[in-house]
């Protein structure tokens, strides 16, 4: 072969190679939340039919993990169920990263037993009494209940502490400086608590709404005896009567730009919203949806 016909295929070859060759992907670094991550992943699979030229790689581990991750620079995205402590925006901004906190939806924190239990209701210091420390109620016959195939003693679940729905359940039931009472059994996601309690008839434990199933059953929560008990649902998490409703929060570093705010701006647009309620979690405005 002669060096110029040698020199043509090699150009035809590289411009061959080059053409075939796929284009870079932008990659959306998203991670945190338990209770976020199926709808997460739910937005990441569809978002490839908004913009192919965009992956979007979701993972859990918890509120606390997402933070972290966006306080060391780690990620693009970090999921939330609980606002931002003081001393992690103080840390991130320490590290040169300026928090913003975006509202992508809203959930109602469910309080489910097993299927068997009687209890149709509770109030706010009923679950304090259970879950908070040195508790007052450790059986069921304590508040006047026999529940089928159940030795009485009430097996009390929890989530694992970097969860921020450990933290906003806390907050909310035990109070400020509240603990949670000792030897409670500390799941590490959301679903993990709903299964536990399906299994267990002694259990209570408390999870996202979205993660219910007919298997269980979520009690009516009042946040005193003279008030009205609420059920969750997406309905009541819209309008935020349901005593343990919240907002989902995503956390970026300064405000979105390119990519990053396209992919924002769709989850919070219709379409994102429409998947985002289909997973069981309330949307931040109305929607309508096929």
């Amino acid at each position: 072969m002669n060096q110029k016909l040698l020199l043509t295929t090699t150009l035809l070859v590289s411009a061959l190679l080059t053409t075939m060759a796929p284009q870079a992907r932008t990659l959306i670094q998203n991670k945190g939340s338990d209770t976020l991550v199926n709808v997460a992943q739910a937005w990441a699979e569809a978002y490839p039919e908004v913009n192919p030229e965009v992956a979007v790689a979701v993972s859990g581990g918890g509120s606390g993990t997402g933070i972290a991750a966006m306080i060391n620079g780690t990620v693009d995205i970090a999921n939330a169920s609980r606002k931002m402590k003081d001393s992690e925006i103080a840390q991130a901004e320490k590290n040169g990263q300026t928090p913003v906190e975006h509202v992508v939806g809203y959930d109602a924190l469910a309080v489910f037993i097993n299927k068997n239990n009687p209890i149709e209701s509770m109030t706010f210091e009923q679950l304090k009494n259970i879950f908070g420390r040195d508790p007052k109620v450790k059986k069921w016959s304590d508040m006047g209940i026999t529940v089928p195939g159940c030795k009485d003693e009430i097996v009390v679940v929890s989530r694992q502490n970097n969860s921020g729905t450990y933290a906003y359940f806390k907050e909310t039931i035990l109070g400020k400086g509240g603990k949670y009472r000792q030897g409670t059994l500390d799941m590490q996601g959301s679903k993990d608590v709903v299964d536990l309690v399906e299994k267990t008839p002694c259990a209570i434990g408390y999870s996202g709404l979205a993660y219910a199933t007919e298997h269980v059953k979520m009690v009516c929560v009042a946040t005193t005896d003279a008030e009205d008990c609420i059920s969750p649902s997406v309905a009541t998490a819209s309008d935020r009567s349901y005593p343990i409703a919240r907002p989902l929060f995503m956390y970026t570093d300064g405000e979105p730009k390119g990519e990053v705010k396209a992919y924002l701006d769709w989850i919070t647009s219709d379409a994102g919203q429409c998947i985002l309620l289909k997973k069981g979690y309330a949307p931040i405005h109305d929607v309508k949806c096929d």
